[in-house]
């Protein structure tokens, strides 16, 4: 019985080196990005508005980044995470070209590391993915390491192999994604800042001061956008008799809040370049409210631009606390019990 259907795969079943063609492609509609706008609300010009990307050097408005993101990552989850405890972390993520709606994008995975758990229940495995547009040229590729369970705790434990990662994308690769830009036709006024590349320093700290509580439908919705079919998101039966009682939010949902809360502050940052490194700290339930703040960790200009350059920022969202004393760490060196996402990305504003 039910031979057909795919339970997923469990920690045994991953090999380092394994190659995994995911399906299903997905057409990038202006439904999605209308959809992914009522979810979240991000409000950042050159997304929003055809005329305004079109008069700064896009072919049109382009998709949120992270829309691109989110739906490249649900394409892995049947094949990577169906059977996942938590999805943990990311490196190395760079956008490589704008996708547009009418993109079709697909998403091919390598296995590049496997470790154990030492409860011998669950192990961890980093795969790096990539997101094809339907002519197969690249648009994203990152690294991501999932704790999945094990289907039999008495199985052999692999050889431990924990990949080696950079610290951040350098900044070289940032400009791939973003045409060169008429500085001239940048109006800050639409853009809603007036704070361009050169208004920011090193170790400003910025609360994003807005909050949003998330509903139930919300990430049901958001997470269903992406064709993301983890089971911790979505089946109460199970997870109400897991060790939290319910539905986990995906991780996702609590990256996109953030960027869209941090337009107040940065709302000339638009585009996200690279993801540098990337932290789930803590599990997120509806009901919760987010609310996000900014650190800008480094200032780059970008090889052979003379238009954009780069902040490297570290985006921390924490649940049911307001940032204004920006939480991140106890005397004791942990995350603030607040703490839920800590994101370690580049953003390109116009010079």
């Amino acid at each position: 019985m039910g031979s057909k259907v795919n339970r997923g795969r469990f920690f045994e079943d991953f090999k380092v080196g394994e190659v995994i063609r995911h399906a299903t492609p997905r057409t990038i509609t202006a439904g999605d990005v209308a959809l992914y706008t009522g979810l979240y609300g991000p409000r950042f010009a050159v997304q929003s508005s055809v005329a305004f990307a079109r008069g700064i050097g896009y072919a049109r408005a382009p998709v949120d980044d992270l829309l691109v993101f989110h739906v490249v990552f649900g394409k892995t989850v049947p094949d990577i995470s169906l059977n996942a405890v938590a999805n943990l972390g990311y490196a190395d993520c760079r956008f490589l070209k704008p996708v547009y709606p009418g993109t079709t994008l697909s998403a091919v995975s390598e296995v590049i590391g496997l470790k154990e758990n030492s409860n011998g229940k669950t192990g961890v495995v980093y795969v790096r993915s990539r997101g094809l547009d339907q002519d197969g040229t690249p648009v994203l590729e990152f690294v991501r390491w999932v704790m999945v369970r094990k289907r039999d705790a008495a199985s052999p434990t692999p050889e431990a192999v924990v990949p080696e990662l950079p610290d951040k994308v350098v900044s070289e690769a940032l400009g791939a994604c973003v045409p060169a830009i008429d500085l001239g036709s940048y109006d800050n006024g639409i853009a809603g800042s007036p704070y361009r590349f050169g208004d920011y320093l090193v170790g400003e700290k910025i609360d994003h001061v807005d909050g949003m509580t998330i509903e139930e439908a919300e990430h049901q919705i958001a997470t269903r956008l992406y064709q993301n079919t983890a089971k911790v998101h979505f089946n109460q039966h199970r997870e109400g008799q897991g060790r939290f009682g319910r539905r986990l939010i995906y991780g996702g949902v609590i990256i996109s809040l953030a960027r869209a809360l941090s337009y107040n502050g940065l709302g000339n940052a638009f585009h996200i370049a690279a993801i540098n490194g990337g932290l789930h700290v803590a599990p997120t339930f509806a009901g919760d409210t987010i609310f996000a703040w900014s650190e800008v960790l480094e200032t780059s200009a970008i090889a052979g631009r003379s238009d954009i350059g780069a902040l490297r920022l570290r985006l921390v969202a924490a649940k049911n606390r307001e940032c204004a004393d920006f939480p991140l760490t106890t005397a004791d060196g942990k995350f603030d019990e607040a703490v839920v996402l800590d994101l370690d990305l580049w953003a390109v504003l116009p010079i």
